[in-house]
């Protein structure tokens, strides 16, 4: 008799959303409410706040604590909410893991500390201390291309020995190193980088973490569920759709915060402007994302 895998600890279908802000820059508290709500009842159950795509470096501590505050109150316990909590200073990064208890998160994202580059065994003990600072389970982020600083597969293999440490998010370009871990831990894997939402997950993954979802969470959500079902050419159907805009998004020239804003925009969804040292799309980008949304709308 076979027996089900566990259920992710985040869920499966995650958006890395976005933080609006007003026309003047500051947080739009109504604004993130009404997007967390939309973005739950089209398929999201789970919710990333102050991620890369949530400008968290140009957010401050209580501006992210806040956010989570608002959401919490606006999905209930329809979607989990997580929070990004990553700074190169282990002992803020460890003040915030409480913080964001505090104001109800369900779990933490924690990026590999910036900048200083420390190396391995420094990484691992950065991240057992935030993990040992709260009560919640953290989702580790490996994203070297931003922080200089990669997660090594070992390394994950040893961290996945603490009960708190459940989840990574994947932005290593390593298919290889992430089957690795996910065969000898139950680490629930995430695809960070939208191209790779249905190949991960064929293989073992929990899901994404998904900054395109932003603007299509149906569509993100039915690739998994035809694969579930059992309809791999579906799935790979639906996910291949979802290319052009996925590649409009994440790989344009513009950080995915900037695009995934500027359509959110047009479409009439709460977004707002992006903080400096970012700077709004320009027109061109955002026609040219406008009419890659609406090409996918009408497959």
């Amino acid at each position: 008799m076979t027996t089900q895998p566990p259920a992710p600890p985040f869920g499966r279908t995650l958006c890395a959303m976005v933080t609006p802000l007003t026309p003047s820059g500051t947080l739009d508290l109504d604004g993130a409410q009404h997007l967390a709500r939309h973005l739950v009842a089209n398929g999201c159950d789970g919710l990333v706040l102050s991620g890369t795509t949530g400008e968290s470096p140009t957010t401050t501590d209580a501006e992210k604590s806040a956010l989570v505050t608002a959401v919490r109150e606006a999905v209930g316990d329809r979607a989990k909410v997580v929070t990004g909590i990553g700074t190169p200073d282990t002992r803020h990064t460890t003040e915030l893991a409480r913080e964001a208890e505090k104001a109800g998160a369900d779990g933490l994202l924690v990026v590999s500390p910036y900048y200083s580059r420390p190396p391995q065994d420094a990484v691992e003990a950065h991240f057992r201390e935030i993990a040992d600072a709260s009560g919640i389970p953290l989702m580790l982020y490996d994203i070297p291309a931003r922080t200089g600083t990669r997660i090594e597969p070992e390394t994950l293999l040893r961290l996945a020995e603490h009960p708190r440490i459940v989840a990574v998010k994947d932005c290593s370009h390593d298919f290889l190193g992430a089957q690795k871990v996910l065969a000898r831990t139950a680490l629930a894997y995430y695809a960070g980088c939208d191209e790779h939402n249905l190949a991960l997950y064929a293989v073992g993954g929990a899901g994404y973490v998904s900054t395109v979802a932003n603007v299509i969470p149906a569509h993100l959500r039915a690739v998994l569920d035809a694969f579930d079902a059992g309809d791999t050419t579906r799935a790979a159907r639906l996910q291949q759709q979802a290319t052009p805009l996925i590649e409009a998004i994440m790989s344009a020239g513009l950080p995915g915060t900037v695009t995934a804003k500027a359509l959110l925009n047009e479409l009439a969804l709460p977004a707002g402007p992006v903080r400096a040292p970012l700077r709004a799309a320009g027109p061109a980008t955002t026609d040219t994302l406008l009419s890659l949304h609406a090409d996918l709308a009408e497959t």
